[in-house]
């Protein structure tokens, strides 16, 4: 497939997906004869992960050195998995701050409601 529909696919734009491919973060992409790019599912599937990474807070350098470590292989899973987990964790730890965050908004915008509700 071609960029745009790859593109469509992952949900990174083609800017996107050409600076990720020069940084190194996306494995080999395969050239037709013409020249254009042809992603395959695998392909799709990896910038399909890079999205919602950098969409999840993971910064470019660890996401650089998860690219790096899948290139080196299955021996690499622990590790590779290690990065993923400490992302998870600071995914968990900032999705209660949000919760906290919606709590006093919420406590806020009732109080609100009940000095509105007091003048009518």
């Amino acid at each position: 497939m071609r960029i745009s529909e790859a593109s469509m696919k992952s949900g990174l734009s083609a800017d996107t997906i050409r600076y990720y491919e020069k940084s190194g973060i996306v494995p080999a992409i395969d050239r037709g004869p013409d020249g254009l790019r042809n992603f395959s599912p695998e392909n799709v599937e990896w910038l399909t992960l890079l999205y919602w990474l950098r969409k999840t807070g993971m910064p470019m350098k660890e996401m650089c050195r998860f690219a790096e470590l899948y290139r080196l292989g299955n021996r690499t899973i622990p590790e590779r998995k290690s990065v993923l987990l400490r992302h998870s964790e600071r995914l968990k730890a900032r999705q209660q701050e949000l919760e906290r965050c919606a709590e006093i908004l919420d406590y806020k915008l009732a109080a609100y409601e009940n000095i509105e509700g007091g003048k009518q």
